[in-house]
């Protein structure tokens, strides 16, 4: 029976082809986006430099260091993997100022006229310097802690004293391999098994539909060997979408980190979990239409709640292991991307994820609990 059922579902799921095409295709589709928007949005931010420094005498010779910071700065900028800076100098403060106005620059340092005279003269003193810039622009923000830092290196190189601390910075997992197009790759690959909810709710609601639903009520078919028959055809095509899509992002730079066991695993409950809360959503409708019209909600819902389509992140209520429950967990989707997040970019193990796996898998049982009591009733009760 339930092979029977599987063939039949497999001929009916190449018949609907362009829903077919709609699930394969929709996360690496969003991917090609997702790149084509961080490659356009590289972050760059432009820093001017004004020098009013006068300098003073020394040895008979005009000392300004006014005159050098900004190659200087460059030269740092330089030694610094991915800075994304760029320093210019500006011949006036209004030029300045009108620049920082219309965006073209994010911030202005202004060296005093002092400038030399406080770090070079005989009684050496604290060279202040403005930053000059709009206060709640991200870009000032940025910008002006790298210009701090700039500038504290080049003064210890001026004064060739060695500075009173050195940082070290390490790294959790792979997160210093990691660019922000691939932070958004774990939600897209879950994305492509999301969007299992339509051709899994269009297959079960197509033997409706179309009146065929009758033959396998009076065959004596149960609702459980329905979905498993159903279900497996699903399975194919989410671990066909989510391959397609892992095959996409490896193409345009995604390095996929982790075991792929542990990935496929997720992958697997995913698309189970999917495939009941499907069957939740076949109970609602009766045709095809209703389900292009009704599943709209929930995967509005499963995209942009869940973390698939941008990270979002709620307060927890109670943690399971590692993982914070809250109301995004009564989405599963949510506990898949969590655990997808932490071995492929944390590099954590299976053992390190097992609090999202367990919620997953209550989430999943509730589903088909409630899906196969709802569509049993709705569809399957026999007068």
């Amino acid at each position: 029976m339930i092979f029977s059922i599987f063939t039949k579902s497999i001929k009916e799921q190449l018949r609907n082809f362009w829903i077919l095409i709609l699930t394969v295709l929709m996360a690496p589709f969003f991917v090609f986006v997702y790149f084509l928007i961080n490659e356009s949005s590289q972050p760059h931010y432009d820093i001017l430099v004004l020098n009013l420094d006068q300098g003073m005498q020394q040895g008979g010779t005009q000392l300004t260091l006014g005159d050098s910071i900004v190659p200087a700065l460059k030269d740092h900028i330089v030694s610094m993997e991915n800075a994304p800076l760029d320093i210019k100098s500006t011949p006036s403060r209004e030029r300045a100022v009108h620049d920082l106005e219309t965006r073209k620059a994010e911030a202005l340092l202004v060296l005093p006229a002092e400038f030399t005279q406080s770090i070079m003269g005989p009684d050496p003193v604290a060279a202040e310097v403005e930053i000059v810039g709009d206060l709640t622009s991200t870009g000032y923000l940025i910008s002006a802690v790298w210009l701090g830092a700039l500038v504290e290196n080049y003064l210890a190189d001026i004064s060739q004293k060695a500075p009173l601390y050195s940082v070290k910075e390490t790294a959790l997992g792979h997160s210093d391999q990691v660019d922000e197009f691939e932070l958004f790759i774990p939600g897209m690959l879950i994305l492509s098994i999301i969007m299992l909810m339509f051709s899994a709710t269009v297959a079960i609601i197509t033997e409706v539909d179309q009146g065929t639903i009758l033959r396998l009520k009076l065959s004596g078919m149960k609702a459980w060997q329905f979905l498993i028959g159903v279900g497996a055809t699903q399975v194919i095509v989410g671990i066909l979408a989510i391959l397609l899509t892992l095959a996409t992002a490896a193409s345009l730079g995604f390095e996929m980190r982790g075991s792929l066991g542990s990935f496929f695993l997720i992958a697997i409950l995913t698309s189970i979990s999917m495939i009941a809360f499907s069957l939740i959503l076949a109970a609602m409708t009766r045709s095809v239409t209703d389900v292009l019209v009704v599943g709209n909600f929930p995967l509005f819902l499963f995209m942009f709640f869940t973390g698939a389509a941008f990270p979002i992140s709620a307060s927890p209520w109670f943690h399971v292991g590692n993982y914070g429950v809250s109301w995004q967990s009564l989405m599963s989707p949510s506990a898949a991307i969590s655990a997808l997040n932490k071995i492929s970019i944390m590099g954590m193990a299976l053992g390190d994820v097992w609090g999202e796996l367990l919620v997953l898998a209550i989430v999943t049982v509730a589903y088909f609990l409630l899906g196969l009591w709802s569509f049993n009733k709705r569809h399957l009760q026999t007068n």
